[in-house]
């Protein structure tokens, strides 16, 4: 793994800590658990004890983490196909300043002071 220098000091820590959590969960030992659990599920399905609807969201959640990588990858591309550019999202530009009717008075530091007449 390469060095950046913009990355901040210990995080190289952080992304073999990642990676190793990623090769756990997509490892031999995480397939082999959910193949024994995709067949415990269809037995329970087979003989009952186990409604349909459960046991598909089941079996539907080892595909979507086992095909993650592959998911994730075809949803970036879909914006970014050869020859398509980018999606960009332009904000709308903001609505003209008002423009005032009349003249603004001119500035009068005793306007509304109570001055007793005589």
């Amino acid at each position: 793994m390469a060095d950046a220098l913009s990355a901040p000091a210990g995080s190289a820590a952080l992304v073999d800590a990642a990676l190793w959590i990623q090769g756990t969960l997509l490892g031999t030992l995480a397939t082999a658990v959910a193949v024994i659990a995709i067949a415990w599920i269809g037995f329970g399905m087979l003989s009952g004890r186990i409604n349909l609807q459960r046991g598909a969201i089941t079996i539907l959640g080892c595909f979507i983490v086992f095909g993650a990588p592959i998911i994730a990858a075809g949803l970036m591309k879909t914006g970014q196909a050869e020859g398509t550019p980018a999606i960009v999202v332009v904000p709308p530009s903001p609505p003209p300043l008002p423009q005032p009717t009349s003249t603004p008075t001119p500035y009068d530091p005793y306007a509304g002071a109570s001055v007793p007449v005589r």
